[in-house]
């Protein structure tokens, strides 16, 4: 399956059975035992599946599927040794894809993963979910870039940028376009991270790289013929 799993557990038997079970299916997975780890982790790379644990340290699990929400529609999967129904609940609304009571079956978690990352994958359907342009296919769904059928690993902002520019192709982007909709209005960096993460997107997307034009003092351009 080759998809990258974090999994959020600060019990660390837990997490090595775990880790164990979904191996064996071929996940790649990022590890965190508290939720700022898992928050930076998750801000770093391209997550396919999270699996969250409400009751970790430091920021709890409902603070980070909340926050993880604001930025991916990637499937979360919450555990829990509480079974209330209000926790529940709170899980739904917080977006939550599938809720777990502890002790559960390993087996079981998984088979709900890989059902989870097929209907995210798999049920996009001929519409809009699905992008392509010069050789490049973004599924909006599962948040997966390929390259001629070949996956590529994007972190998040990177995806988001790469995104905002496919959708918008051939128009000429401004660096204030384009940190506006990626980090949003209230965010106050540089404008140089654009170029920085500009840079980064060229690097892993090799000789793709080229629909990717500078508008020099101005911006930059999705080009499909090039």
């Amino acid at each position: 399956m080759n998809r990258n799993l974090l999994l959020i557990e600060d019990e660390d038997r837990m997490r090595e059975i775990l880790v164990d079970y979904f191996k064996k299916e071929q996940f790649h997975i990022f590890e965190a035992s508290n939720g700022r780890e898992a928050m930076e982790i998750f801000e770093e790379n391209n997550i396919h599946l999270v699996i969250l644990d409400i009751m970790i340290p430091e920021i709890d699990g409902w603070a980070v599927c909340k926050r993880i929400r604001k930025e991916s529609d990637v499937p979360v999967i919450m555990l829990t040794a509480r079974s209330d129904e209000d926790d529940k609940l709170m899980g739904y609304e917080l977006g939550a894809d599938d809720y777990v009571t502890k002790p559960f079956s390993p087996k079981v978690l998984v088979a709900k993963s890989k059902m989870l990352l097929k209907r995210a994958e798999g049920n996009v359907g001929k519409d809009s979910s699905v992008l392509h342009c010069g050789g490049i296919e973004i599924n909006k769904l599962s948040r997966a870039v390929k390259l001629d059928d070949v996956l590529v690993e994007l972190a998040p902002k990177e995806y988001e940028l790469l995104l905002y520019m496919m959708e918008n192709k051939e128009m000429v982007l401004t660096r204030e376009q384009i940190l506006n909709h990626v980090w949003g209005y209230d965010y106050f960096g540089d404008l140089r991270t654009v170029d920085t993460h500009i840079k980064k997107i060229r690097s892993k997307l090799g000789e793709w790289s080229k629909h990717i034009g500078t508008i020099t003092r101005v911006g930059y351009k999705f080009e499909v013929n090039k």
